[in-house]
Protein backbone atom coordinates (compact mmCIF):
# COMPACT_ATOMS: atom_id res chain seq x y z
CA UNK A 1 0.00 0.00 0.00
CA UNK A 2 1.12 3.43 -1.16
CA UNK A 3 2.72 5.37 1.90
CA UNK A 4 0.54 8.92 2.93
CA UNK A 5 2.03 12.03 0.83
CA UNK A 6 4.37 13.95 3.35
CA UNK A 7 2.76 17.35 2.48
CA UNK A 8 -0.36 16.63 3.15
CA UNK A 9 0.19 15.40 6.62
CA UNK A 10 2.78 18.06 7.22
CA UNK A 11 0.01 21.18 6.39
CA UNK A 12 -2.74 18.90 8.29
CA UNK A 13 -0.49 19.25 11.18
CA UNK A 14 0.73 22.83 10.96
CA UNK A 15 -2.55 23.78 10.22
CA UNK A 16 -5.15 21.92 11.87
CA UNK A 17 -3.68 19.69 14.46
CA UNK A 18 -1.35 22.36 16.55
CA UNK A 19 -3.91 25.53 16.44
CA UNK A 20 -6.92 23.59 16.66
CA UNK A 21 -6.44 20.46 18.45
CA UNK A 22 -3.37 21.57 20.69
CA UNK A 23 -4.06 25.00 21.00
CA UNK A 24 -0.25 25.53 20.31
CA UNK A 25 0.42 29.28 20.13
CA UNK A 26 1.15 30.68 16.63
CA UNK A 27 5.23 31.15 17.93
CA UNK A 28 5.41 27.62 18.30
CA UNK A 29 4.03 27.29 14.72
CA UNK A 30 6.13 29.87 13.32
CA UNK A 31 9.37 27.55 14.78
CA UNK A 32 7.69 24.06 13.11
CA UNK A 33 7.07 25.83 9.90
CA UNK A 34 10.86 26.97 10.07
CA UNK A 35 12.30 23.41 10.76
CA UNK A 36 10.25 22.03 8.30
CA UNK A 37 11.72 24.17 5.86
CA UNK A 38 14.81 23.68 6.19
CA UNK A 39 14.20 20.14 6.74
CA UNK A 40 12.79 20.29 3.20
CA UNK A 41 15.52 22.19 2.03
CA UNK A 42 18.10 19.79 3.07
CA UNK A 43 15.89 16.72 1.82
CA UNK A 44 16.59 18.74 -1.68
CA UNK A 45 19.79 20.00 -1.70
CA UNK A 46 21.90 17.99 0.26
CA UNK A 47 19.73 14.43 -0.20
CA UNK A 48 19.03 14.87 -3.86
CA UNK A 49 15.52 14.17 -3.14
CA UNK A 50 12.38 15.31 -4.93
CA UNK A 51 10.31 17.16 -1.95
CA UNK A 52 7.08 17.07 -4.20
CA UNK A 53 7.43 13.41 -4.40
CA UNK A 54 7.80 12.53 -0.61
CA UNK A 55 6.47 10.09 1.50
CA UNK A 56 5.57 9.10 5.21
CA UNK A 57 7.71 6.23 4.65
CA UNK A 58 11.01 8.49 3.28
CA UNK A 59 11.26 9.82 6.80
CA UNK A 60 13.52 7.69 8.21
CA UNK A 61 15.37 8.21 11.50
CA UNK A 62 19.13 7.68 9.36
CA UNK A 63 17.35 10.84 7.58
CA UNK A 64 16.52 12.62 10.55
CA UNK A 65 20.11 11.97 11.91
CA UNK A 66 21.83 13.35 9.18
CA UNK A 67 19.81 16.75 9.00
CA UNK A 68 20.46 16.83 12.40
CA UNK A 69 24.10 16.62 11.98
CA UNK A 70 24.18 19.07 9.16
CA UNK A 71 22.51 21.90 11.20
CA UNK A 72 25.38 21.67 13.54
CA UNK A 73 28.11 20.90 11.40
CA UNK A 74 27.17 23.03 8.12
CA UNK A 75 24.87 25.69 9.78
CA UNK A 76 26.58 26.18 12.65
CA UNK A 77 23.75 25.68 14.81
CA UNK A 78 23.80 25.60 18.64
CA UNK A 79 22.82 22.24 20.54
CA UNK A 80 19.81 23.91 21.42
CA UNK A 81 18.57 25.17 18.34
CA UNK A 82 19.34 21.47 16.95
CA UNK A 83 17.13 20.02 19.92
CA UNK A 84 14.29 22.99 19.16
CA UNK A 85 14.12 21.12 15.53
CA UNK A 86 14.55 17.71 16.81
CA UNK A 87 11.51 18.22 18.81
CA UNK A 88 9.47 19.62 15.81
CA UNK A 89 10.04 16.12 14.00
CA UNK A 90 9.21 14.82 17.55
CA UNK A 91 5.83 16.03 17.88
CA UNK A 92 5.45 15.49 13.74
CA UNK A 93 5.64 11.90 13.74
CA UNK A 94 3.77 11.43 17.22
CA UNK A 95 0.77 13.02 15.36
CA UNK A 96 1.44 10.68 12.05
CA UNK A 97 2.33 7.20 13.61
CA UNK A 98 -1.12 6.18 14.28
CA UNK A 99 -1.90 7.41 10.48
CA UNK A 100 0.32 4.93 8.66
CA UNK A 101 0.70 1.57 11.35
CA UNK A 102 3.19 -0.22 8.71
CA UNK A 103 5.44 2.54 9.38
CA UNK A 104 5.29 2.60 13.25
CA UNK A 105 8.65 0.86 13.77
CA UNK A 106 10.48 3.62 11.92
CA UNK A 107 8.89 6.35 13.50
CA UNK A 108 9.65 4.69 17.32
CA UNK A 109 13.04 4.77 16.25
CA UNK A 110 12.53 8.72 15.60
CA UNK A 111 11.36 9.60 18.53
CA UNK A 112 14.19 7.38 20.08
CA UNK A 113 16.62 9.88 19.07
CA UNK A 114 17.89 11.48 21.91
CA UNK A 115 17.99 15.48 22.69
CA UNK A 116 21.47 16.29 23.28
CA UNK A 117 23.05 17.63 26.92
CA UNK A 118 23.50 21.63 26.77
CA UNK A 119 25.23 22.97 30.08
CA UNK A 120 22.19 25.18 31.51
CA UNK A 121 23.67 29.15 31.64
CA UNK A 122 22.80 31.40 34.72
CA UNK A 123 20.47 33.47 33.62
CA UNK A 124 20.80 37.31 33.19
CA UNK A 125 19.31 39.32 35.23
CA UNK A 126 19.26 42.66 37.04
CA UNK A 127 19.92 44.08 40.67
CA UNK A 128 16.89 46.22 41.96
CA UNK A 129 18.63 49.33 41.31
CA UNK A 130 19.47 48.65 38.01
CA UNK A 131 15.66 47.82 37.36
CA UNK A 132 14.85 51.29 39.62
CA UNK A 133 17.29 53.32 37.23
CA UNK A 134 15.60 52.08 34.20
CA UNK A 135 11.75 53.21 35.38
CA UNK A 136 13.40 56.59 36.19
CA UNK A 137 14.08 57.24 33.08
CA UNK A 138 10.59 58.15 30.91
CA UNK A 139 9.85 62.04 30.99
CA UNK A 140 6.70 62.56 33.14
CA UNK A 141 6.02 65.54 32.04
CA UNK A 142 4.94 64.47 28.47
CA UNK A 143 2.23 62.02 27.76
CA UNK A 144 4.25 59.70 25.99
CA UNK A 145 6.77 59.51 28.82
CA UNK A 146 3.91 58.86 31.42
CA UNK A 147 2.89 56.12 28.53
CA UNK A 148 6.39 54.52 28.72
CA UNK A 149 6.67 55.15 32.67
CA UNK A 150 3.32 53.01 33.19
CA UNK A 151 4.30 50.54 30.54
CA UNK A 152 7.63 49.64 32.03
CA UNK A 153 6.34 49.51 35.44
CA UNK A 154 3.91 47.07 34.37
CA UNK A 155 6.18 44.70 32.64
CA UNK A 156 8.64 44.61 35.26
CA UNK A 157 5.66 44.41 38.08
CA UNK A 158 3.99 41.26 36.59
CA UNK A 159 6.91 39.33 34.80
CA UNK A 160 5.12 39.77 31.76
CA UNK A 161 6.62 38.23 28.71
CA UNK A 162 7.06 40.81 25.45
CA UNK A 163 3.91 38.98 23.69
CA UNK A 164 1.95 39.13 26.88
CA UNK A 165 2.16 42.58 27.87
CA UNK A 166 1.50 43.45 23.88
CA UNK A 167 -1.94 41.44 23.93
CA UNK A 168 -2.99 43.42 27.29
CA UNK A 169 -6.40 45.00 26.63
CA UNK A 170 -7.76 47.69 28.56
CA UNK A 171 -10.26 44.75 30.24
CA UNK A 172 -7.36 42.90 30.94
CA UNK A 173 -6.49 45.12 34.08
CA UNK A 174 -8.63 44.96 37.16
CA UNK A 175 -8.18 48.08 39.70
CA UNK A 176 -10.54 47.11 42.76
CA UNK A 177 -9.61 45.49 45.51
CA UNK A 178 -7.58 43.14 44.97
CA UNK A 179 -6.04 44.90 42.45
CA UNK A 180 -4.85 42.56 39.57
CA UNK A 181 -3.85 42.23 35.41
CA UNK A 182 -4.74 38.85 33.51
CA UNK A 183 -1.80 37.87 30.73
CA UNK A 184 -2.64 35.22 28.20
CA UNK A 185 0.59 33.32 27.77
CA UNK A 186 1.82 30.15 25.75
CA UNK A 187 -0.72 27.77 24.49
CA UNK A 188 -2.46 29.71 25.20
CA UNK A 189 -3.11 29.72 28.54
CA UNK A 190 -4.28 32.77 31.43
CA UNK A 191 -3.06 33.58 34.37
CA UNK A 192 -4.39 36.70 36.69
CA UNK A 193 -0.99 38.30 38.52
CA UNK A 194 -1.59 40.89 41.56
CA UNK A 195 -0.88 44.53 41.33
CA UNK A 196 1.16 46.36 44.19
CA UNK A 197 -0.21 49.33 45.03
CA UNK A 198 2.34 51.56 43.09
CA UNK A 199 1.56 49.91 40.03
CA UNK A 200 -2.41 49.83 40.50
CA UNK A 201 -1.76 54.05 40.96
CA UNK A 202 -0.01 54.42 37.80
CA UNK A 203 -2.51 52.42 35.63
CA UNK A 204 -5.34 54.67 37.11
CA UNK A 205 -3.90 57.82 36.45
CA UNK A 206 -2.60 56.61 33.05
CA UNK A 207 -6.22 54.95 32.52
CA UNK A 208 -7.97 58.21 33.27
CA UNK A 209 -5.51 60.60 31.29
CA UNK A 210 -6.51 58.62 28.07
CA UNK A 211 -9.88 58.21 28.76
CA UNK A 212 -10.15 54.26 28.94
CA UNK A 213 -11.93 53.76 32.13
CA UNK A 214 -15.74 53.67 30.17
CA UNK A 215 -16.60 49.72 29.54
CA UNK A 216 -16.98 50.63 25.84
CA UNK A 217 -13.00 50.92 25.91
CA UNK A 218 -12.44 47.41 26.93
CA UNK A 219 -10.90 45.59 24.07
CA UNK A 220 -8.73 48.65 22.72
CA UNK A 221 -4.92 47.72 23.25
CA UNK A 222 -3.91 48.75 27.08
CA UNK A 223 -0.93 50.19 25.69
CA UNK A 224 -0.96 51.05 21.84
CA UNK A 225 1.28 52.09 19.58
CA UNK A 226 2.00 56.03 18.43
CA UNK A 227 -0.36 55.32 15.30
CA UNK A 228 -3.00 53.77 18.10
CA UNK A 229 -2.30 50.33 16.69
CA UNK A 230 -1.39 47.48 19.42
CA UNK A 231 2.37 47.80 20.34
CA UNK A 232 4.56 45.04 18.66
CA UNK A 233 7.16 43.41 20.51
CA UNK A 234 9.85 44.95 18.49
CA UNK A 235 8.08 48.35 19.71
CA UNK A 236 8.42 46.98 23.23
CA UNK A 237 12.38 46.11 22.75
CA UNK A 238 12.84 49.66 21.43
CA UNK A 239 11.06 51.32 23.96
CA UNK A 240 13.46 49.22 27.04
CA UNK A 241 16.52 50.17 25.06
CA UNK A 242 16.23 53.49 24.76
CA UNK A 243 16.03 53.97 28.47
CA UNK A 244 18.28 51.26 29.51
CA UNK A 245 20.85 53.35 27.25
CA UNK A 246 19.36 56.60 29.37
CA UNK A 247 20.00 54.36 32.56
CA UNK A 248 23.58 53.47 31.83
CA UNK A 249 24.65 57.02 30.83
CA UNK A 250 24.18 57.77 34.52
CA UNK A 251 24.95 54.10 36.03
CA UNK A 252 27.16 51.23 35.93
CA UNK A 253 27.22 49.41 32.55
CA UNK A 254 24.54 46.54 31.72
CA UNK A 255 23.75 43.73 29.91
CA UNK A 256 21.67 43.58 26.73
CA UNK A 257 18.14 44.43 28.47
CA UNK A 258 15.22 42.70 26.99
CA UNK A 259 11.74 42.37 28.09
CA UNK A 260 12.77 38.44 29.06
CA UNK A 261 15.50 40.25 31.26
CA UNK A 262 13.04 42.04 32.92
CA UNK A 263 10.89 39.22 33.29
CA UNK A 264 13.98 37.37 34.72
CA UNK A 265 14.59 40.07 37.27
CA UNK A 266 11.67 40.07 38.58
CA UNK A 267 11.01 36.33 39.04
CA UNK A 268 14.69 36.40 40.77
CA UNK A 269 13.67 39.30 43.09
CA UNK A 270 10.51 37.37 44.24
CA UNK A 271 12.59 34.32 44.98
CA UNK A 272 15.54 36.02 46.48
CA UNK A 273 12.13 37.64 49.12
CA UNK A 274 12.10 34.00 50.62
CA UNK A 275 8.94 32.75 48.50
CA UNK A 276 8.80 29.17 47.68
CA UNK A 277 9.47 28.15 44.13
CA UNK A 278 5.51 26.75 43.44
CA UNK A 279 4.87 30.30 43.85
CA UNK A 280 7.23 31.58 41.82
CA UNK A 281 6.14 28.63 38.91
CA UNK A 282 2.62 30.21 39.13
CA UNK A 283 3.42 33.84 38.85
CA UNK A 284 5.40 32.93 35.84
CA UNK A 285 2.88 30.65 34.14
CA UNK A 286 5.50 28.19 34.30
CA UNK A 287 3.49 23.94 33.88
CA UNK A 288 6.62 22.42 35.25
CA UNK A 289 8.32 23.94 38.77
CA UNK A 290 11.54 22.34 36.76
CA UNK A 291 11.38 24.80 34.17
CA UNK A 292 11.42 27.27 37.43
CA UNK A 293 14.64 25.85 39.36
CA UNK A 294 16.93 27.35 37.34
CA UNK A 295 16.68 31.37 39.52
CA UNK A 296 17.57 29.06 42.99
CA UNK A 297 20.31 27.82 40.68
CA UNK A 298 21.32 31.04 39.85
CA UNK A 299 20.86 32.92 43.12
CA UNK A 300 24.14 33.89 44.79
CA UNK A 301 22.52 35.90 47.28
CA UNK A 302 20.21 32.71 48.65
CA UNK A 303 23.22 30.52 48.71
CA UNK A 304 25.48 33.09 50.36
CA UNK A 305 22.06 33.41 53.17
CA UNK A 306 21.95 29.63 53.27
CA UNK A 307 25.75 29.47 54.25
CA UNK A 308 25.42 32.23 56.89
CA UNK A 309 23.10 30.07 58.63
CA UNK A 310 25.52 27.45 59.14
CA UNK A 311 27.28 28.82 62.07
CA UNK A 312 29.61 25.81 63.10
CA UNK A 313 31.35 25.50 60.06
CA UNK A 314 34.34 23.23 60.34
CA UNK A 315 36.39 25.49 58.67
CA UNK A 316 39.40 26.77 60.67
CA UNK A 317 40.86 30.49 60.46
CA UNK A 318 44.35 30.16 59.04
CA UNK A 319 47.15 32.40 61.04
CA UNK A 320 48.96 34.89 58.87
CA UNK A 321 52.45 33.75 59.15
CA UNK A 322 54.39 35.10 56.72
CA UNK A 323 55.44 38.49 58.12
CA UNK A 324 58.12 39.33 55.54
CA UNK A 325 59.66 38.64 51.81
CA UNK A 326 63.03 37.68 53.98
CA UNK A 327 61.14 34.68 55.62
CA UNK A 328 60.86 32.62 52.59
CA UNK A 329 64.98 32.82 51.80
CA UNK A 330 65.35 31.76 55.55
CA UNK A 331 63.16 28.63 55.11
CA UNK A 332 65.64 27.68 52.31
CA UNK A 333 68.51 28.17 54.04
CA UNK A 334 67.52 26.87 57.34
CA UNK A 335 66.54 23.47 54.84
CA UNK A 336 69.74 23.29 52.85
CA UNK A 337 72.11 23.61 56.32
CA UNK A 338 70.38 20.28 57.47
CA UNK A 339 72.32 17.20 56.87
Amino acid sequence: MKSKNFAACLTEFLSRYLPELKNVSSHTISSYCDTFRLFLQYCQDEEGMKIEKLSLADLKPELVERFLDWLEKERKNSVATRNQRLAAIHSFVSFVQSQEPGLLLNFQRILDISVKKTAVKPITHLPKEAVAAILRQPDTSTPQGRRDATLLCVLYDTAARASELCALNVEDVRLEHPASIRLTGKGPKTRIVPLLPATVQNLKNYLSENRLLSPEKGRLPLFPSKKGNRLSSSGLRYILNKYTAQAEESAAPMPHVTPHVFRHSKAMHVYEAGNNLIYVRDFLGHTDVSTTGIYARTSLNMKRQALEKVSDSPVQDVPYWLQNNDMLAWLKSFGARKP
